[in-house]
């Protein structure tokens, strides 16, 4: 089923949780909503699901206004950060709860409930553990029987608000790409809140960024990590560095370092800033007559085959993070304290104005 946001407006008090947002969620898609604690995600996923009512707008459910649907009448499945599943129950009543409540009309027979939670259990890898209750089963068990009962009720979209939130760190990893596996498989319309950019960039086939109650950006994960459209976006998917120069000419001159500008070809001498990724910053060692932004090497990280470098800028004292290959650290053995040269190899270059 795909799904239609149109202008919706939420407002709690004076704070605007919503403010004019518009996005489509075609059929059979993953989506994660991604952005800073407040910026209004939840409140959307909510929305969505008919637990809360816009002030103004609409929701479209295959072309057909949901707006003033009941939340059973949705067909949404939703799984929330903390479980919520019945403590008293075994894994398997758990499963078929929201079949065992329909109406009379409406409801399966004992005998098709109990195929499809044994199904609905072996799809999420967990049948073995049905006669289990809630407090026998680890954080990413329960997590995964939340989301099978989700499923229980052939759900035409499925929403799920921070899944892996309380999770450990392996253990959102693994259920992350679960996640994405089932979800190949079953190929439910899929809207999920998260504030982790990795797991945003790894999980969906589309990245909604929000601020502040607005859409700052979307589009497939690789498109939003390697062209942000604006500042925000550049420094929320990741660790950033900002070089402040001027642009003029199509080229940001910082310093002595001259980085390429092409979206200002047109500006003449005007303040501008760099965002460059760690990833994207050459280094080497102070020399006479070579270019570069000069710093100091304060320490090295090795991390697997990179090694992270933080460096004091001698201008203003700023930290720059550099990574580069273990090896190439290795062959240049760099100490700390040592006189250095940092030059962006690439960045995004935006006005002052566009940064602010």
């Amino acid at each position: 089923m795909s799904i239609e946001v149109r202008n919706i407006t939420k407002r709690f008090g004076e704070f605007v949780a919503l403010d004019g947002v518009s996005l489509d969620f075609p059929t059979g898609e993953l989506a994660a909503l991604l952005g800073p604690s407040g910026c209004g995600k939840t409140t959307l996923l909510r929305i969505i699901a008919g637990l809360e009512s816009p002030d103004s707008g609409q929701v479209l459910f295959h072309g057909e206004d949901a707006s003033q649907r009941d939340v059973c009448e949705r067909q949404v499945g939703f799984v929330f950060q903390h479980y919520a599943l019945f403590r008293h129950m075994t894994v398997f009543e758990n499963v078929a709860f929201g079949l065992r409540v329909r109406p009379r009309a409406a409801r399966p027979s004992n005998e098709e409930i109990r195929e499809r939670v044994h199904a609905l259990l072996r799809l999420v890898q967990l049948d073995w553990l049905a006669e289990r209750h809630p407090s026998q089963l680890s954080g990413g068990q329960r997590q995964r029987i939340a989301l099978a009962r989700a499923l229980a009720v052939e759900p035409k979209v499925l929403l799920l608000d921070e899944p892996f939130g309380a999770l450990d760190a392996k253990v959102r990893k693994e259920l992350r790409r679960w996640l994405r596996r089932l979800h190949d498989e079953i190929h439910v319309t899929s809207i999920f809140v998260t504030h982790d950019q990795e797991e945003a960039l790894e999980v969906s086939d589309r990245v909604v960024l929000m601020n502040h109650g607005r859409v700052e950006q979307t589009g497939g994960p690789e498109s939003v990590y390697e062209y942000p459209a604006t500042p925000f976006v550049y420094g929320f998917l990741g660790n950033v560095n900002l070089f402040h120069g001027r642009a003029h000419n199509g080229l940001l001159h910082v310093g002595d370092v001259a980085l390429a500008a092409p979206d200002h070809e047109h500006a003449r001498d005007l303040p501008a800033v760099a965002y460059a990724r760690p990833h994207d910053l050459e280094v080497e060692r102070a020399a006479p007559g070579a270019s570069g932004v000069a710093a100091r090497l304060v320490r090295s990280l090795r991390f697997g085959p990179l090694v992270r470098l933080e460096l004091e800028r001698e201008d203003d004292a700023a930290t720059i993070e550099a990574e580069i290959p273990a090896e190439r650290f290795g062959e240049l053995a760099f100490e700390p304290g040592e006189a250095l040269l940092v030059r962006p190899r690439r960045g995004r270059v935006f006005t002052d104005k566009a940064a602010a």
